[in-house]
């Protein structure tokens, strides 16, 4: 099993910016600790800031047919970009969200995300764990 975990603007900086939030561990961490508690599943990893990026990596990742699935953190542009949106429809690899913070008790603004209506769930507030909590899910989806 091949799972692709996809995170967009910012989440370079884990364990920098606001660590109130989203605590001191960085995104090396994070893929390490998913690689750590998942070691039969291949974790294909990738980051950017840019929006046009990471909808190619949508794309490439949800069209190869060795990606069972996508665990994707769009971070800032969940709420608002509709191009990463239809990337997520357009393509047949199931796409569990994934946000670090509970975004329904932070800025207004951050209650919706235009990119969760394609997903196949989404999982927030969970810190990083999520990330496991979506690779688990999509394990179990795909047998």
């Amino acid at each position: 099993m091949k799972i692709a975990v996809i995170n967009g603007p910012n989440l370079n900086l884990l364990g920098r910016r606001r660590p109130e939030i989203y605590g001191t561990e960085t995104l090396a961490d994070t893929i390490s600790d998913v690689r750590n508690r998942f070691p039969e599943v291949e974790i294909v990893d990738f980051q950017s800031n840019d929006e046009g990026r990471l909808v190619d990596a949508v794309q490439t990742f949800g069209f190869d047919p060795e990606i069972t699935g996508i665990v994707l953190n769009p971070g800032a542009y969940s709420h608002y970009s509709l191009a990463i949106a239809d990337a997520v429809e357009a393509i047949p690899a199931p796409v569990v969200e994934v946000h670090i913070s509970n975004i329904h008790a932070r800025e207004d603004f951050r209650h919706t995300s235009v990119t969760a209506r394609n997903a196949k769930a989404v999982i927030a507030g969970c810190g990083r764990l999520g990330y496991q909590l979506a690779v688990d899910y999509l394990m179990r989806i795909n047998g």
